[in-house]
């Protein structure tokens, strides 16, 4: 009998414990979405303004007010390949992942590397 009355107060314990844990309110950290998921949103919402195709992410870093990436878009495609035409964008998304602002910072042809500075300059 007594095992029976331990197992019921376990019980109550742990919904008492469950309760006052929904009541708590949340961490924003918790809220805020993991580096993978800001790239997967960033990404699918530039395509989807621009109507290009965002083929990777060159650059990514947290800020104080959310994120900022730099995103290589096919912006013309030819033939050969190494002709077509890219662009890089930069975009800023506030720390939900949301998409705040973007802008072309850079077109180039796909074949073609930046030229090499040398002394700093």
């Amino acid at each position: 009998m007594s095992n029976t009355r331990n197992t019921q107060e376990s019980q109550d314990s742990q919904k008492s414990q469950t309760s006052e844990n929904a009541r708590k309110p949340t961490d924003n950290a918790a809220d805020r979405p993991s580096p993978m998921e800001v790239l997967r949103q960033a990404r699918g919402q530039l395509a989807e303004l621009t109507g290009m195709t965002a083929e990777s992410v060159s650059s990514f870093e947290q800020t104080d007010q959310g994120w900022a990436l730099e995103v290589e878009v096919l912006e013309l495609e030819r033939v050969p390949d190494t002709m077509s035409l890219m662009a890089s964008y930069q975009v800023e998304l506030d720390a939900q992942g949301q998409l705040t602002g973007y802008r072309r910072v850079r077109r180039y042809e796909r074949g073609r590397s930046d030229p090499r500075r040398t002394g700093g300059h």
